[in-house]
């Protein structure tokens, strides 16, 4: 019996994080709003039932954004961009300060409502899942509609679907008319439609690539397809074989890979950057009780996801920048928060604490699923931080 012809899409929330904070806060829609404040940045009721929000303006710090709304991004503020920086862009832009907690509930609620449509999902982070369409005798549109309705009805959010015959063109197509978009495209439309595109765009084709191809005069993905026809050693001998083989198959949009519906974790982490540089003596009190939380957390994610772990980490990167890493391996897998943080505090023990720290973090690795792995679920207790 003859397959049906690939049929794949992605789906990516739109400006997930702070969609999320606007289905708490309606009365900032339409308005610059970033997501990536402290806890003490919440907003404040006042008597007459209306907020008081805190303003980019009022941030002092060097933290970094974790996403904005579209309104925002009109004025050059974007994710991974600089507070400060974005304050001299947008001072008046509302500042929120995230909640995990609620974008991985939200996560959830919308994956599953998909999965109740077309369950052959691929999990690719918290806002996007590609999803295998191919054995569906619908049309592309009235499943997308379905699908981007299922989404809403179950988080009131938006997204936006791109649906192709595989994987590299979705991803690209899913961000092309954002927000609230659905994109559909077939091979015959890949001149028309993504050649003239910038290069940037495939995703795996990241800015010190684009860089070099844009110093071969190569700015869009046509140029690309037209130099890996005509001129292939140009790109073999600035990029090396493997890497301008594929530079050329996904130029003319060409990707064999599967829709994977599980994969196994290698590791599990938590970490975070202070505010201002910690000392692991002068601070001890504020570091021991951030180590500890790190830990819990870890655990319960362990435990969400159903792994246990045999190998305990922690990351330090100090005040100049450099990192250290060191891990304990346990004779017993575990997914219990003393025992992690008895493991991480062994860890800490064996690097030096004279520098002011900017992070700390703490890794489960070599997991093993809980019901498949003797566990140790006695609690150990908890070491102090540094000696």
């Amino acid at each position: 019996m003859t397959r049906p012809p690939r049929r794949i899409a992605h789906l990516d929330m739109d400006a997930f994080y702070a969609s999320v904070e606007l289905l708490r806060y309606p009365d900032l829609r339409g308005q610059p709003v970033v997501i990536g404040g402290r806890r003490d940045h919440q907003p404040v009721q006042l008597p007459d039932g209306t907020r008081q929000y805190f303003r980019l303006r009022d941030y002092v710090g060097r933290g970094v954004i974790t996403t904005s709304t579209y309104e925002a991004r009109a004025l050059g503020v974007f994710s991974a961009m600089g507070m400060m920086k974005a304050a001299q862009l947008a001072p008046d832009a509302v500042l929120l300060p995230v909640d995990f907690d609620a974008y991985r509930r939200y996560s959830r609620l919308f994956k599953t409502a998909v999965a109740s449509i077309a369950p052959e999902i691929e999990d690719r982070g918290i806002d996007e899942i590609y999803i295998n369409l191919s054995e569906f005798d619908e049309d592309s549109l009235p499943l997308a509609q379905r699908i981007k309705q299922a989404v809403r009805e179950a988080t009131g959010l938006s997204c936006s679907i791109g649906i192709t015959p595989n994987k590299l063109l979705s991803k690209i197509c899913s961000d092309l008319e954002k927000p609230d978009g659905i994109t559909i495209l077939g091979m015959e439309d890949i001149a028309q439609r993504i050649w003239p595109l910038p290069v940037r765009k495939i995703n795996g084709i990241g800015p010190k690539a684009t860089e070099k191809l844009t110093a071969l005069g190569i700015t869009t993905i046509g140029e690309l397809a037209q130099v890996a026809d005509t001129d292939p050693a140009l790109l073999h001998e600035h990029f090396g074989r493997s890497y301008a083989i594929w530079l050329g198959e996904v130029s003319h949009g060409i990707d064999e890979r599967v829709v994977v519906t599980s994969s196994e974790p290698k590791s599990i982490s938590r970490e975070t950057t202070f505010e201002r540089d910690l000392h692991a003596r002068h601070d001890r009190a504020t570091l021991s009780e951030i180590f500890t939380s790190l830990c819990t957390r870890l655990a319960e994610d362990l435990q969400r996801k159903a792994y246990v772990s045999r190998t305990i980490g922690i990351k330090l990167r100090y005040e100049d920048f450099r990192s250290v890493t060191r891990d304990l391996t346990l004779p017993v897998a575990t997914a219990d928060a003393a025992t992690i943080r008895r493991a991480a505090g062994e860890c800490l023990r064996r690097v030096p604490l004279e520098k002011k720290l900017r992070l700390i973090g703490v890794r489960a690795s070599a997991l093993t699923p809980a019901n498949e792995a003797i566990v140790d679920e006695s609690p150990q207790g908890e070491l102090p931080l540094g000696n």
